[in-house]
Order: structure tokens, then sequence, then C-alpha cells
């Protein structure tokens, strides 16, 4: 990335046979069980589970002070788990009587501002801790920087550097790969290019890799798996489609993106709220909460003719522009506040009387936050 070439990873646009960095094994690549980690008073992590496939790329989601780095660090070894087991590729290296040290458990890391040796060249910085040669040489034609191997870290742009500190991640082929927030740094248009450029090159490689981060969009976008972190426990785990979708928690479906959450009361396989009527689990009774997502709402212009149309009547009392689409905020007869997001056509205004309707999929919540999720 560098020189104007920042996300141009293939210039001739053809694909590279690809190159395997690693051994895939049988075994999940990490597998953490009833880990717990406390600072004193502050338990940072609290019986947490986790696992990684082999070749998979899993993403530790939570907001700042959720366990997610010190897991990542009682991984990769910097940590010391309080109870519990860490294993790595089938290894148990970290749990009662047993410690392996970092260098020993064949992880690689990544940090967020890549941790480059200044005074090393690239090829320096990659064969450092001397991996196989033709290794070291495959991961940096992995990540297309195979031309600047005799250049300094300061002489590589921001997404140079870190595509650097991947392939010398790689090219000790291990077991797992550890990135902790590792596009925190950069800006915001450079993180976006950056990031698909890396999800692609793990795949490529075949490699297993832990993605700490506290960004909704980046997580949803590249990994197969998400672990959704709070207050040092697991709140919900699932591909990121599950997890969206089917939100276990009020606090999870408003963590992972724009949602709104309305009361609702559940009865004889519907549930009903001031959006509407929706099936539901027939097993559901009482009070519930319906999570609905601004893309699953839409809206049109009120007709008044249409005397008996179930849509809800609202009132545009917002809306911001992005060109592409719109957030529209729509004030209910009730007060109730909901959100649309639309196409970036329609010119709504503030005062504009409209009908709303839910036409995106409806995840109810009970008191015990099970969700129920209904098309």
């Amino acid at each position: 990335m560098g020189g104007g070439h920042d996300g141009r990873r293939r210039a001739s646009g053809r694909p590279r046979e690809r190159s395997t960095v690693r051994s895939v094994t049988a075994a999940p690549a990490i597998r953490a069980l009833d880990v717990r980690k406390a600072f004193g008073a502050s338990v940072a992590v609290d019986g947490v589970d986790l696992v990684v496939e082999a070749g998979s790329l899993v993403a530790l989601l939570g907001p700042s002070g959720s366990g997610k780095t010190t897991l990542l660090r009682m991984i990769a070894g910097f940590e010391a788990p309080d109870t519990g087991t860490v294993e790595v590729g089938g290894r148990i290296v970290a749990g009662p009587g047993v410690w392996e040290e970092p260098e020993k458990r064949r992880v690689g890391m990544v940090f967020q501002d890549g941790a480059l040796f200044p005074h090393l060249t690239v090829d320096g910085n990659v064969g450092f801790g001397q991996p196989d040669a033709a290794r070291a040489r495959a991961a940096l034609e992995l990540v297309g920087l195979a031309a600047r191997g005799r250049s300094y870290p300061h002489e590589l742009s921001g997404g140079e550097r870190q595509r650097i500190a991947l392939a010398r991640a790689l090219a000790m082929d291990p077991e797992v790969v550890l990135l902790d927030e590792p596009f925190a740094a950069l800006d915001a248009g450079l993180r976006t290019s950056l990031r698909e450029e890396v999800a692609a090159i793990l795949r490529e490689a075949g490699a297993s890799a832990l993605l700490v981060t506290h960004d909704q969009q980046e997580a949803m976008s590249m990994a197969d798996r998400l672990v959704v972190m709070r207050a040092g426990r697991v709140e919900q785990a699932g591909s990121p489609e599950e997890v969206y979708a089917r939100p276990a928690s009020r606090w999870s479906a408003e963590f992972l993106g724009a949602a709104d959450v309305v009361p609702g009361v559940a009865a004889g396989g519907e549930v009903t709220c001031v959006l509407g009527r929706f099936p539901a689990d027939p097993g559901l009774s009482g009070p519930v909460e319906v999570v609905v997502r601004p893309e699953g709402v839409a809206v049109e212009l009120a007709d008044p003719a249409i005397a008996d149309d179930p849509a809800p009547v609202a009132r545009v009392i917002g809306r911001s522009f992005y060109g592409h689409d719109q957030l529209v905020r729509l004030e209910l007869a009730d007060g109730l506040v909901v959100q649309s997001r639309v196409g970036g056509t329609a010119g709504w205004r503030p005062g504009d009387e409209v009908r709303v309707r839910v036409t995106g999929p409806v995840s109810v919540l009970t008191p015990d936050h099970t969700s129920n999720s209904v098309e």
C-alpha cells in the first residue's frame, strides 16, 4: 500500500497460486475453557469459553473494559489465567500445572502499531526469529510486498507496515494469528481497504486468526464468527448474520448497530406492538421487547384516502443524509421514536406525515433475554 497504491495488492489483476504458510491441524486452533483473570478486585475475564476452529477467522468484539484484550493476552502467553485452561493447536499451553512461554506457543502477533524493528529492513523484519527462508519469502509475496524487501519501516505507508507485520506473523508458521486492534491507528479510508486486504490474505494463507476489535463493522465484515464480550463474559457468539439478526439481549442488539426496541405483548403465537403484529413462538406469553433494525423499516407518504391501512402513522422529525442512503427519524402517535434507513433518493423532510411498515426481520426478546426471531 504506499506510493499511491494502498489497497492494490495485485496490480496485474491475475490471481496468484494459493500459498500455504502454515499447517492446518485437525484440533481447534484455540480452545479456552472456563478462563478467568482478575487484577486485584477487578475481574477482567470471568469464566470464558472460546473456540477458534482451524482455518477460521474469529472476532472478539466488545467495548473498552469488556475483557477481550486480556483474553487475547492469555492466549498469547503475556498473562497467566487464574483458573481454566488454554489450548493452542490441541496442546495445553496454560492451565493447572502447565505453562508454556509465548515463544513456544506457535502464535503470531500483529499489534496495533505493527511493532516493526525500525533498524531492520522489510526482509530483516519478516526474517526475524529465523523462520524457514522459503516460508518467509512466501509470506512477503502473499502480502504483495516482495519488491519492498530492502526498504525500512519509515519508508512504508501505515498500511504497508501492517501488512509487513502480518507477513512476519505468518512466516513463523503459527497455529494461530492474533490481531490486537490492528487498524485502530489508521485513518478511516485506509482502515476499510486494509481490513479487506488482511481478511483476504489470511484466507488465502489458510490461517486461523483471532481478531480483537471494538469496531462492529470491522468485526462483522471480516469474521466468520463473532464472540461479543461484555464485562468479562461472553454476551453472545455466532456468525455475524446470526448475532446481528438474532441478538441475545437488548444490550447486544444496540451494541451491534442501530436498533429500536419497543415494548410488546405476546399471546397466541403473535406479538403485538405499536409497529404492528408479528408471528412469534406459540409458547411466548406476556410482556416482550421487539427489536427492529432501521433497514427493516420502510416509510411512505400517508394516504388519507385509505382509512383501513394497518400501518401506523408517524411524523418525520429529522434525517441524516449520506448520499447512498439516509437515516430518517420518525415519531409515532404515542411519542415513540423509531428510525428508518432508506435509499438516498426520496427527500423526506421534518413535518412529513408518513406510514411506517416493518419489512425486515423482527427479533423478540423475553424478560429472560431469550431471543425469538421472526420474519
